[in-house]
């Protein structure tokens, strides 16, 4: 039984050679499909290495760039701005306007307390009235005493009257005519007072000088308002205004490229506040001085027409162009850099990039658009574009950036 046991834990060596032979055909097999697998996973791009590329976007550009000759940056600026003070000092009792408020010329803005002044102002109307009444008084005293001077005038031809009485009545004329002449420049002095009080009055109410906007508001009712603002916690000027139809572009040139520079050149404005907006304009002004510690000389272009949304302060950039804006080229036009553009099997692509790769796709190119190539169709602005290396580039091919 023993003998029988180890008989059966014997190897078949015939056994095992059989299944040699059979199972190596199956290596070859697997051998053979991992090789074709890669050779496909190369070919496609998936086991290949990663190219470093440059990258960039797909811009919007205006043609306005092509004849460009000068670039500057400045700021909008009221040709005609104030601030709004009182002529005279007292408290600021009412204030009809805010931040924003439009207003008209004459227009009251604020009120100080004119209490006294309006007193004044009545007290010189009534000193007027009883000017007027002593003028009149007077009038019928001269009317009177010319009547009977006219009487011992010939009474005393006739012999009737002696010579005293005659020059008694004389003498009232004459004072008649002195009282009448005395009430006149009482009622003129009565009036220049009752003008001066009026004025006095007028100088409580802060009025607008000009159509205007109001931009800052700089006391509140309450504060003492004074002229000067030179007392303690006191304000000088109640608003700051300004003309919005005055607003021009102040921007700086260098003097190297002032040559470019002349009045009446078309300008295109740009507003970092509304940067999708382009705005015509004209050189209005070069004024004639430098500053010194920038080398620069201030020019001033005027807005062709204004925009409610433009605000003085704003920030803006001025292109001083050869040429004034032709029809058709207000809008902005999709353009790229020209490195991007290959050709691939008789047609103009872009590599557009997709996370860690790239896709080919096929565009329609226009003209130059001064360092840019404008772009008809295939893409859209903000697409992300392979830049260079190009010619190691195919369609789905495995990236990273330049930048990584």
């Amino acid at each position: 039984m023993a003998n029988e046991d180890l008989d059966k834990l014997k190897i078949d060596k015939g056994a095992t050679a059989r299944s040699g032979v059979r199972r190596r055909p199956r290596y070859w097999i697997a051998a053979t499909v991992a090789v074709v697998v890669l050779m496909v996973l190369f070919a496609s791009g998936v086991l290949s290495p990663a190219v470093t590329v440059e990258t960039g976007t797909i811009t919007q550009v205006y043609p306005s760039q092509a004849y460009t000759l000068l670039n500057a940056s400045g700021y909008v600026v009221a040709q005609r701005k104030a601030a709004v003070a009182a002529k005279v000092t007292g408290r600021l009792e009412w204030l009809g306007v805010e931040e924003g408020s439009r207003v008209k010329r004459g227009e009251v803005l604020a009120r100080l307390e004119n209490l006294d002044t309006a007193a004044a102002r009545d007290q010189a109307a009534a000193t007027l009235k009883t000017s007027r009444a002593r003028l009149e008084e007077a009038k019928a005293e001269l009317t009177d005493a010319t009547l009977a001077f006219e009487r011992q005038k010939l009474l005393l031809k006739e012999g009737i009257v002696a010579k005293a009485e005659y020059d008694a009545a004389e003498a009232r004329y004459r004072r008649a005519r002195a009282a009448v002449a005395g009430a006149d420049s009482s009622i003129d002095a009565s009036e220049a007072a009752l003008r001066g009080a009026a004025v006095n009055l007028e100088y409580s109410f802060i009025r607008a000088p000009f159509d205007a906007v109001v931009l800052t508001k700089n006391a509140d009712i309450g504060d003492i308002v004074t002229p000067i603002g030179a007392a303690a916690n006191a304000k000088a000027a109640v608003v700051s205004i300004a003309d919005l139809g005055s607003l021009q572009v102040e921007a700086d040139v260098s003097e190297s490229n002032l040559e470019k520079v002349t009045v009446g050149q078309p300008c295109e404005i740009q507003l970092d506040a509304l940067p999708e907006a382009r705005f015509r304009g004209r050189v209005h002004m070069v004024v004639p001085t430098a500053d010194r510690s920038k080398a620069t000389v201030l020019v001033k272009v005027r807005f062709e027409k204004l925009d409610p949304r433009i605000l003085p302060e704003m920030s803006a950039k001025v292109a001083f162009l050869q040429r004034p804006v032709a029809p058709g080229e207000e809008k902005p036009k999709t353009a790229v850099n020209p490195a991007a553009v290959v050709e691939r099997g008789g047609r103009k692509v872009v590599f557009l990039v997709k996370g860690s790769r790239v896709a080919e796709a096929p565009v329609t190119v226009g003209a130059r658009i001064g360092e840019m190539l404008e772009i008809t169709a295939g893409v859209k602005p903000g697409d992300k574009i392979a830049l260079k290396p190009l010619d190691k580039l195919k369609d789905g091919a495995k990236i990273k950036t330049a930048e990584k």
